[in-house]
């Protein structure tokens, strides 16, 4: 049962009545010294009821505050996992053989990369050097393709810049993150190595906000992890140290054990709509909102169910009739011993119903 306070009047009620148990010719009216003493009184009391729930809610580790989720996790070895920035690479162009120094600074909108490697433009006046994000989290995060405005380039460098990959931005940990990390190794505690434990020690490493486990994905005694970061690609270097921090904790006995990140499938929706009462902006604006948060749902490895992406169209307010000609069917990802696709939503093109 749940800890209830009473409400203040009804404290106030009961002190007033028990002094006019004890004291029947006591005057308990509003104005009279006993109302005053049993309000300042009550007030006190219901402070103390409201102090012992907030007790009872620290008391489990999924009704706990934060701060006292954080001794709850430190309790079992777990500590919240601090932001990590975005890292990637640059495409730089100019005069072939011109030296690139490392450290320039390029800027997209109102994010800026620092260039952590030098190089020298090849003969088609091209190099890729790596960079990582000035800001740490998501923020960092940027598409592929990007174009970026170098601050100060160099004599012979172009001042624009392509992203050839910027990821790997992660957030400081949620307290729902962490307690979800925490409640997992409450209900399934460590095991000599089951895809639990491989699962839980992905979980542990910074940087990584989902990590799923193929047992024998290839062969007898392989265990193949793939990771994603908010949602998105990891960086190479996250993905070196989930590998080494594996690689540390798994059983010798297991022969091997792969850590890799998704391989995206992009799928393009079209949709043919009959609407009433909103216009073809609107519900393409709400076709596209509804598909973005089921594709974010699907795990690597998941097929993405056509008849689901018509049910979500069909469900939105102001869709009479509707018509996916793109997917075709199912969109099945394929999971072999060469990679993991993921099922990730490209552009959404929304048409008349002719």
């Amino acid at each position: 049962m749940a800890f209830a306070v009473p409400p203040f009047a009804t404290i106030r009620d009961t002190l007033l009545r028990d002094l006019k148990n004890q004291l029947p010719d006591a005057d308990t009216g509003p104005d009279s010294d006993f109302f005053v003493r049993a309000t300042s009184v009550a007030s006190v009391v219901e402070g103390l009821y409201q102090h012992q729930a907030w007790i009872v809610r620290q008391i489990f580790p999924d009704t706990a505050d934060r701060d006292f989720l954080e001794l709850h996790a430190r309790v079992r070895g777990l500590s919240r996992k601090q932001p990590t920035t975005a890292q990637g690479t640059l495409r730089l162009s100019g005069t072939p053989g011109a030296a690139v120094p490392s450290g320039l600074t390029a800027k997209l909108g109102g994010s800026s990369y620092t260039t952590s490697s030098a190089a020298t433009l090849d003969a088609a006046g091209s190099a890729i050097v790596n960079a990582v994000a000035s800001v740490t989290g998501i923020a960092g995060n940027a598409l592929a393709g990007s174009l970026l405005e170098l601050s100060a380039a160099p004599s012979g460098l172009a001042s624009q810049a392509t992203l050839v990959t910027m990821t790997g931005g992660v957030d400081e940990e949620s307290d729902a993150e962490l307690l979800a990390r925490l409640l997992g190794l409450i209900r399934r505690p460590p095991a000599g190595g089951n895809k639990y434990d491989y699962r839980r020690w992905a979980m542990e490493v910074t940087g990584v906000t989902a990590a799923y486990v193929y047992p024998l994905r290839r062969g007898l005694g392989t265990v193949d992890v793939v990771i994603t970061s908010a949602g998105e690609l990891p960086s190479a270097a996250t993905i070196a140290v989930v590998q080494a921090h594996i690689d540390d904790l798994r059983p010798v006995t297991a022969k091997n054990c792969l850590v890799l990140a998704p391989t995206p499938k992009v799928v393009n929706i079209v949709a043919s709509v009959q609407l009433a009462g909103v216009t073809l902006e609107a519900a393409q604006a709400q076709i596209g909102t509804a598909l973005a948060s089921y594709f974010g749902q699907l795990a690597p490895g998941e097929t993405a169910i056509k008849s689901r992406i018509e049910a979500l169209i069909s469900d939105l307010a102001g869709v009479v009739d509707r018509a996916v000609t793109q997917p075709t069917a199912n969109v099945v990802p394929a999971t072999d011993d060469t990679k993991v696709e993921w099922v990730r939503l490209g552009t959404v093109n929304v048409v008349p119903m002719s």
